[in-house]
């Protein structure tokens, strides 16, 4: 099945589109669509009428061009038909909406739609879903344009069977500056599941980085997923519900999905080197790290910081999750001491993590950079930053991270994140390196990189 339509549409109908209930799911799709995106929209409904001065088609056959993706948003019972009939229209694709199918006991109906879709090798989305967001293209999503909280255009692509748990992390993925290249909810995913868009997305140029969401899978599913993503050749985070009795329960009812054994599943993304998130703040520093830095590293990490205290926090955390903190040989020791500005000469302590200590100053965390991105027992650097500190400019951020590029080695930092320093913080993100708002973080984001290693 060709799924181009459904992320490049260039015309698309809506099914459902009301000319009386303004707030009907298919009317918020068709307006945001209508006034925001360069998609050219066409309305769908048999009792016809207008909607933003637009007039709404009784049938897609009405619809004077041919049709990339019907957005269907209609009552359960009618979808069939109307699958069928965008079926004949030479329609290419569709995300269908529509709930009341298997998360409500309704499993022949959802196996009808199946069938009369894999006869014509239709491909579709869904039911039960919000469908497809590609940012500045297409948004099936039937919440409020002005409600939205859209991240900037990025390379990361996200499929979810949750369409509430894929908008809130595209709201953590905006606050936190991670980009965005498509946003997939598959709900029930009867016809197209994680194997079929893992396999798209992998061809896809935009996407660098792949993300799933993902309560159960239906008999045999959860091994191929493993090994095709695990050949895949990108970075791949999987997000896992349903791992306990309870929350297997809830998955069922949810999307009618087999939570299955999750041990078995988690032992098996890593021995594939898939890289599994146990909550949502490993899956933004996750995702914020790999979008980055593709290049899996040993994890063995050079540590600069300006406060003792931080540099313990991030030793603790390092060992927790098994990061090497290499110590400094003597030779390299005094080679950086005499490259540091006098007032911090004496004081400083060199032994990784670098305290630099609170007179520290931009040249003397660029010497220390240069110095830990060129020892062979260093494969990333993690920068703590306290942009109080007297001697930082804001120009600290931009002066790193070209360090870091000149090196090909991957360079983290930790920023508070609050509007005072956004200057900073975008100098380490305008040159590609990742910042966080925790030293968790931070070091979740190097655990990121050690732990991305697909076959």
């Amino acid at each position: 099945m060709d799924l181009k339509p459904l992320f490049e549409p260039r015309t698309m109908a809506v099914f459902g589109v009301s000319s009386t209930n303004y707030r009907h799911p298919a009317n918020e799709i068709f307006t945001k669509n209508l006034l925001r995106y360069p998609v050219k929209v066409y309305g769908v409904n048999p009792r016809g009428g207008t909607v933003n001065g637009q007039s709404i088609h009784r049938s897609i056959s009405e619809i004077p061009e041919p049709i990339d993706l019907a957005v269907i948003a209609v009552r359960a019972d009618f979808v069939p038909d109307v699958l069928s009939e965008c079926i004949r229209a030479k329609a290419r694709s569709a995300t269908v909406i529509s709930g009341g199918f298997a998360e409500a006991g309704k499993r022949d109906l959802q196996e009808r739609i199946v069938a009369i879709a894999q006869e014509a090798s239709f491909p579709f989305v869904g039911p039960n879903c919000l469908g497809i967001y590609v940012p500045s293209h297409v948004d099936t999503f039937f919440l409020p344009g002005e409600r939205m909280v859209k991240p900037a255009i990025g390379n990361v692509s996200f499929v979810s069977q949750s369409g509430g748990i894929l908008v809130d992390h595209l709201i953590k993925f905006a606050g936190e500056g991670v980009g965005l290249a498509k946003a997939i909810s598959i709900g029930n995913k009867a016809l197209l599941g994680e194997l079929d868009l893992l396999d798209y997305l992998a061809q896809d140029p935009a996407t660098r980085v792949i993300v799933f969401y993902i309560e159960g899978f239906g008999p045999n599913e959860g091994r191929a997923f493993v090994q095709n993503a695990g050949k895949c050749g990108k970075p791949i985070i999987v997000l896992k519900s349903g791992k306990s009795a309870g929350g297997s329960r809830a998955v069922s009812s949810h999307t009618a999905s087999l939570a299955g054994d999750y041990a078995s599943f988690s032992a098996a993304l890593s021995q594939y080197g898939i890289v599994e998130a146990a909550n949502e703040l490993e899956l933004i520093s996750f995702c914020e790290s790999l979008s980055a830095y593709a290049k899996p590293i040993q994890g063995r990490v050079g540590i600069v910081t300006v406060s003792g205290g931080h540099g313990a926090m991030a030793i603790d955390a390092c060992t927790a999750h098994g990061i090497v903190v290499p110590a400094l040989p003597e030779d390299v020791r005094e080679a950086l001491r005499k490259n540091l500005s006098p007032s911090v000469r004496e004081i400083a302590s060199l032994a990784n993590p670098i305290d630099l200590t609170g007179s520290g100053i931009d040249d003397d965390f660029v010497a220390t950079a240069e110095t830990l991105f060129a020892m062979e027992e260093i494969d990333c650097v993690l920068a703590l930053l306290l942009p109080y500190i007297p001697g930082i400019t804001a120009d600290l951020g931009a002066k790193l991270s070209s360090v870091a590029t000149r090196s090909g080695k991957p360079l983290i930092a930790y920023v508070p994140h609050v509007e005072k320093y956004a200057m900073l913080i975008e100098g380490f993100e305008l040159n590609g390196a990742p910042v966080s708002p925790s030293i968790e973080g931070a070091v979740l984001m190097v655990e990121a990189l050690r732990r991305n290693r697909p076959c």
